[in-house]
């Protein structure tokens, strides 16, 4: 006989509690619980029930066999790099991103490829099967010899795609999206804390004892973040994120958790008509239409998981007519842009308090490394006192309170980008000369090492 449980649990992060509470302790949300009723199944005793669970086994790390562990590739080399080398088998891996960003197109042509070999299962929330095959058709993933192989199911209920999973047994499974899956055990609409955290669970259960890759697709809040709870990240295996403007033709793929593989590391599409196409060469696309002898302009690298690359930041400074000067940064942190205009300020002499700022990340990159901070002082310099920077120098290096610049890592591999893209010389840390002793720069560029921001604003 089914009895039936309340409990309040918070809508922002998943806490629950007996009764309801104004404000949560777990996330400090006000009026986010809202009376969740689970449907329980009664058992005769504590004991039988622990009766009929499957004994655990202990086994020794030694004999543990991992050679089974092989990636299988999705044919998608930007995908595969941000997985860490491929598609591991039994993984659950979490798409997120804006609307319209790219996620369900990635998601079939993975799809497509897998199917030319393997049996897919791809189970859509939000789509009929005829939208879905539209798409597919679209995008070219569904072709003569791999249609057998492309299995369709238009369902909302979980315990009917879990009953198909369980039956059909396929290579790979997209359920899109996990936000419109629903478990008949909870009363709550799809999509609520208790639904997305069950049936993500369920899922990864399936994952780990079938063997079945699963890949979900996640709606993200207005924030940026997954919706649903926090825990649905902490549950999943990956967690890769569409970053880019939906108006914009460039997409960048970006792994925030990987247990099979390095974390932020990068995939960059281009969305066309025909889906998302691999960009093997990254610089060259954010440097291919970068203006020369322009004040404002300026060459950084970025390191993007193992992958080195080289960014044009633009930084606008102009006259301000308010009584308070204005602000602005797109892909570079508010915070930090503003913490390098006061050291610009303080130790650079530029009189920045009655000038408005502007600085832009050319191609929707965000920029999160202290090592482009050199690179984002030199640009606003250059626009403030408008003098160009040479369009033949890359700037790398983080940038101090007290106007110091210093050393950043893996400053070899920044140097061979740089070299390969035709750049003549490369501004670093003094702190960074120890660690090229041994290292054997390509001849075509030239260092420069630097201790302080006003030895290089100096020559402007």
């Amino acid at each position: 006989m089914a009895k039936k449980k309340s409990v309040f649990v918070c809508n922002d992060c998943g806490y629950e509690s007996a009764g309801w509470l104004g404000k949560c302790p777990a996330c400090n949300s006000w009026n986010s619980f809202f009376e969740q009723k689970i449907l329980q199944e009664k058992s005769n005793s504590r004991g039988s029930s622990r009766g009929n669970a499957t004994k655990a086994q202990v086994v020794e790390f030694g004999k543990i066999d991992s050679s089974t562990e092989v990636r299988v590739s999705s044919q998608i080399n930007e995908l595969d790099r941000v997985l860490g080398g491929g598609i591991l088998p039994g993984s659950l891996v979490l798409v997120g991103g804006e609307p319209g960003i790219g996620k369900s197109t990635l998601i079939m042509q993975l799809c497509g490829n897998l199917a030319d070999s393997r049996l897919i299962l791809y189970v859509s929330g939000e789509e009929s099967a005829i939208q879905v095959k539209n798409r597919a058709l679209r995008l070219e993933a569904l072709r003569a010899k791999n249609s057998s192989n492309l299995l369709m199911l238009a369902e909302n209920s979980f315990e009917a795609a879990e009953e198909a999973i369980l039956e059909i047994r396929p290579s790979l499974v997209v359920i899109d999206s996990i936000q419109t899956m629903y478990s008949e055990a909870f009363e709550s609409a799809a999509g609520s804390v208790s639904q997305v955290r069950e049936v993500t669970a369920r899922l990864m259960r399936i994952a780990k004892s079938e063997g079945i890759t699963i890949f979900l697709v996640g709606h993200v809040t207005k924030e940026g973040a997954i919706a649903g709870p926090r825990v649905l990240e902490h549950m999943v295996d990956t967690v890769l994120y569409f970053e880019g403007d939906r108006y914009l033709s460039y997409r960048i793929l970006r792994a925030v958790k990987n247990r099979f593989g390095s974390t932020n590391e990068i995939g960059v599409f281009e969305m066309t008509e025909k889906g998302l196409l691999q960009v093997e060469n990254p610089s060259m696309i954010f440097l291919g239409e970068r203006p020369h002898d322009v004040p404002g302009t300026v060459v950084v690298t970025s390191l993007e998981g193992s992958r080195s690359l080289l960014v044009e930041v633009q930084a606008l400074v102009t006259s301000s007519g308010l009584s308070m000067s204005r602000r602005t940064s797109r892909g570079i942190d508010y915070n930090r842009m503003n913490m390098l205009i006061a050291v610009l300020e303080k130790v650079g002499g530029l009189g920045l308090a009655q000038y408005d700022v502007y600085i832009n990340v050319v191609g929707g990159l965000a920029l999160d490394e202290p090592a482009c901070d050199l690179g984002v002082v030199m640009a606003i310099a250059s626009s403030y006192k408008n003098q160009s920077v040479d369009a033949k120098t890359v700037f790398v290096g983080e940038v101090g309170l007290t106007g110091e610049v210093r050393a950043v890592g893996q400053i070899e591999k920044r140097i061979t980008e740089a070299a390969r893209l035709g750049f003549e010389t490369c501004v670093i840390p003094s702190g960074n000369m120890k660690s090229l002793k041994s290292f054997e720069k390509p001849s075509s560029i030239k260092i420069k090492a630097i201790s302080k921001i006003s030895d290089i604003i100096r020559q402007l």
